[in-house]
Parts: C-alpha cells; sequence; structure tokens
C-alpha cells in the first residue's frame, strides 16, 4: 500500500521508497535565463521539502518519475547544481533512482556525481510499475507524474485548486513535488479516486481511506 503526503509525495512503507513526480529542478533558473522575472529559492525549497520527508519516514530509496531537471540549460546552472550536490553530499546513503520523463529526455541525465540511478519506463518493482507518463504501457498497477493534477474545490460562490493525486483502475498519477510547476486542472471520471493536498494534509474527495493499493 501506498501513503499519500501532504507534501506531495507518496510514500510505500513496505519497501521504505519515496515516490516524487516532477520536481523540475532548475525550472525558475531557465525562465531566467530567458529574462522572465521569477521566484528565486525554488530549488532551496525543494531540498527542504525532501529533507522534511526524510526525516520523518524511514526512507533508504527514492524513485524520481520523471522530470528531475527541467531544461538542458540547467546543466549549466551552477548554483542549482550545487544546492542539488550539497543536499546529496549530506544524504551520501540514500538511494536514488530517476524514470526518464520527457523533460529528461531534453535536459540530459543529472550530473554523475549525484549517484542517480537512471532508467527508462517502466521501472517495475513488487505491484507497482514506476513510470512518468500515466498511460505508458507495463506489467503492474503504474504510478506516474507528468501531468501536475490539481482539483478544484468550490464553496458558498467561492473556488479554490489544490495539488491531488489521482487514482483509477489501470493506474495512478502523483501531483507535482516541484514548488514552480503549475497545474492542470483535472475532470475525474466515475471510476477515478481523487485526494487533495494543502500542504498540511490530505483530503479524500468526497471522501475515504488515505492509503491505496493497486486493484485486487
Amino acid at each position: 500500500m501506498l501513503e499519500l503526503l501532504p507534501q506531495r509525495a507518496a510514500y510505500w512503507p513496505a519497501q521504505r521508497t519515496l515516490l516524487i513526480a516532477d520536481i523540475h529542478f532548475g525550472k525558475a533558473a531557465a525562465f531566467r535565463a530567458q529574462g522572465v522575472p521569477v521566484p528565486r529559492g525554488t530549488t532551496s525549497e525543494n531540498l527542504a521539502r525532501l529533507d522534511l520527508l526524510l526525516d520523518a519516514h524511514e526512507i533508504r530509496h527514492i524513485v524520481f518519475l520523471g522530470d528531475f531537471l527541467h531544461a538542458r540549460a540547467v546543466q549549466q546552472a551552477q548554483a542549482t547544481l550545487e544546492a542539488v550536490r550539497h543536499w546529496r553530499t549530506r544524504r551520501k546513503n540514500l538511494r536514488l533512482t530517476l524514470v526518464r520523463g520527457n523533460h529528461d529526455d531534453r535536459a540530459g541525465d543529472p550530473p554523475e556525481d549525484l549517484q542517480i540511478d537512471v532508467v527508462d519506463e517502466p521501472l517495475d518493482a513488487g505491484p507497482f510499475s514506476f513510470c512518468h507518463h500515466p498511460h505508458a504501457r507495463a506489467r503492474g498497477y503504474v504510478i506516474a507524474g507528468h501531468l501536475h493534477p490539481v482539483f478544484r474545490l468550490a464553496a458558498a460562490g467561492d473556488s479554490v485548486r489544490l495539488p491531488c493525486f489521482v487514482f483509477g483502475p489501470g493506474n495512478g498519477i502523483l501531483p507535482s513535488f516541484g514548488s514552480f510547476t503549475g497545474g492542470f486542472a483535472i475532470d475525474p471520471r466515475p471510476a477515478e479516486r481523487v485526494f487533495v493536498t494543502t500542504g498540511e494534509s490530505v483530503y479524500a474527495v468526497p471522501g475515504g481511506s488515505l492509503t491505496f493499493g493497486p486493484p485486487a
């Protein structure tokens, strides 16, 4: 079973594995390199949330479900890479795996000194197939990212969009972990279950369990 975490990640306790989708390191830096004024500090924020999860759970392996680096220009973004390298030095005993996504195809694999195992989708593990694309062909229940799903909640004439997890008969989709990645509003199908996160808590829509496993 997977535990859905408020920090927009999922945890597989049986394997002490943390699942992270679409962290997009260097996206803000890539925008600034093109003259677009966007906030700084997103890399530090992403790494701080990773540390929070690592300190709260018994994690020995992180699987990144695609889009680790945002663009090829990030390979030259020294501040971004040095921050990630410093984090990696502090977490040198942690196993890291990246399942390549569409941005990874353009950005290239992470630098070798980050010691990240890089594979193509699917990465089969137990009942799951870890992918970037939700509809990838795989033997197991697909856990993926790519869509950056958000769900609109409405009340009293107002509404808010929250990052969400989406689980259907054949696949589950994690929200984007990155701090500067935007979101795609989803319209769930009848067979799909939606769980929104406020950053502090996860809520089932309209209600239900906050752990999820592949259909029996």
